[in-house]
């Protein structure tokens, strides 16, 4: 009840929503893209399952704070640089995003560039649903860690992560739509997925890049992307009038 009537916990928690919210942008792009694979019938309960995961995995992370800290005890010494655990699985992560981004974008131009297009190949729910798992654990990791490293209530942190995968539940259907209606901005998301790939890589070798610098770059693409979507249509509507 003290919680309840606190405004500093009330400050923590809508802070704390905000940055779980933006940390799952990357997780959202890396949804759409993987649930465009599959059936259209499929493609919502596909997202659900996906987030759902999300939910349970940094939950269960959060309450096993003693094995995240484990994670980063050192395991080996590679060239003076000591690795753990979690460096591990943040380069693993990294190398998984940068090969799945760069198998989507081949498939992309392939198809563009064949006088005959094949169909779209397409994944069982399964399979997706097993690759939104597997980086959701790496997606998981930063926004737990970031959670701990703010609040000390677990309540606090409970809630937060709740309602900031309630938000990625309502925003990854018009995310997702929009993503596979507009080929250049599915281009642009995957180009995203390299990036934070590569900053996965970076951070699990010790080179921590500010999550600032990722978000700018991403947000200015972004912005780019709106505005060449709002000539092309401009040009559009203008060719039709005449």
């Amino acid at each position: 009840m003290d919680l309840l009537f606190n405004a500093e916990a009330w400050i923590s928690l809508l802070t704390l929503v905000a940055l779980e919210a933006v940390l799952g942008i990357d997780n959202l792009v890396f949804i759409a893209i993987l649930t465009d694979r599959v059936d259209e019938t499929k493609r919502a309960l596909a997202r659900r399952l996906g987030i759902g995961m999300a939910l349970v995995t940094r939950l269960l992370l959060l309450f096993t704070l003693a094995w995240i800290a484990g994670l980063t005890a050192p395991l080996i010494t590679v060239l003076g640089e000591e690795i753990s655990w979690r460096d591990m699985i943040l380069i693993g992560g990294g190398l998984f995003l940068l090969a799945k981004a760069t198998r989507e974008i081949h498939h992309n131009i392939e198809d563009a560039d064949d006088d005959q297009p094949k169909a779209k190949p397409l994944s069982t729910l399964i399979a997706v649903v097993a690759q939104i798992a597997v980086i959701d654990l790496i997606f998981s990791l930063d926004s737990v860690i970031t959670a701990v490293g703010m609040v000390d209530e677990l309540s606090i942190m409970t809630t937060a992560i709740i309602i900031a995968v309630l938000i990625m539940l309502w925003a990854s259907g018009p995310l997702s739509a929009f993503v596979s209606a507009h080929p250049t901005v599915k281009m642009l998301a995957m180009s995203f997925l390299l990036l934070v790939g590569m900053t996965l890589i970076a951070d699990g070798l010790g080179l921590h890049i500010p999550k600032g610098y990722l978000y700018f770059a991403m947000g200015f693409s972004v912005l780019v992307e709106a505005l060449n979507l709002t000539v092309s249509k401009r040009r559009k509507r203008a060719k039709e009038i005449q």
